[in-house]
């Protein structure tokens, strides 16, 4: 957790969750994260309290049953930890707004930036969900099958693991960012959402970033852009 530098806990802060979630990756590591770190340290310095909390599934040190548990429905056991560990954090913690909360992530983090907007609206303000994977079917063997079994072994899973399949979820206000040189999640998974929430009549915004590839920072100016236009977001959707 990173909080404001004239924090005081006799005030209320908004807060704002970063969440990865799958299996490949932490978040909350002893350890240096780069860019998205000097961006959530400018974040604290505009008044929001920024967090991060590992589900069952991620590579934590926490033994087999931990890091297996995911197999076969990825997004499902582990947007139920991401509700409970806010629900933990703003109990344990009175100066955090229930009322302000949002989150965001890029990849897999995306993904379940949308599980958690789509099937927990009522904890979520806001959303920023960069190249997100919103159906499962769309994305490659290699990890999918690794972590999710065969999809015709394990259809279901992949169905309800999906955020599309729970977007009429959706209340909060949902950013929706992807290039469409994505060389890792196609551009399509972010097509075939806006898709079915046009059909839902959901209202969200989106950007999309001509040809920038998966990490959105080729091209002159991006990076200023991308992080640029997530702050005006959260300035003014989660005050």
């Amino acid at each position: 957790m990173l909080r404001p530098p004239d924090f005081d806990s006799a005030h209320s802060y908004p807060l704002l969750m970063y969440v990865y979630g799958e299996v490949a990756g932490q978040t909350a590591r002893d350890r240096w994260i780069g860019d998205r770190n000097l961006w959530h340290l400018l974040m604290t310095q505009r008044g929001y309290v920024v967090a991060s909390i590992d589900n069952r599934g991620t590579p934590s040190l926490k033994g087999r049953d931990w890091r297996k548990s995911l197999y076969g429905g990825i997004g499902v056991l582990s947007s139920r930890d991401q509700y409970d560990g806010l629900q933990a954090l703003l109990a344990r913690y009175d100066y955090l707004d229930a009322d302000r909360v949002g989150i965001w992530g890029h990849s897999g983090g995306g993904s379940m930036t949308l599980n958690m907007l789509f099937r927990y609206p009522e904890a979520y303000s806001v959303g920023i969900s960069r190249a997100p994977v919103s159906d499962q079917r769309l994305y490659d063997a290699i990890y999918q099958e690794r972590y999710s079994g065969l999809f015709e072994e394990h259809a279901d899973g992949y169905v309800q693991a999906s955020p599309i399949t729970h977007a009429a979820g959706l209340e909060g206000k949902l950013l929706l960012i992807h290039g469409t040189g994505d060389d890792n999640v196609h551009y399509q998974s972010s097509e075939r959402l806006i898709d079915e929430l046009v059909r839902l009549n959901k209202p969200f915004d989106f950007l999309a970033y001509p040809n920038r590839r998966h990490a959105l920072e080729h091209g002159a100016g991006t990076e200023l852009h991308l992080y640029s236009t997530m702050t005006r977001y959260l300035v003014e959707h989660l005050k």
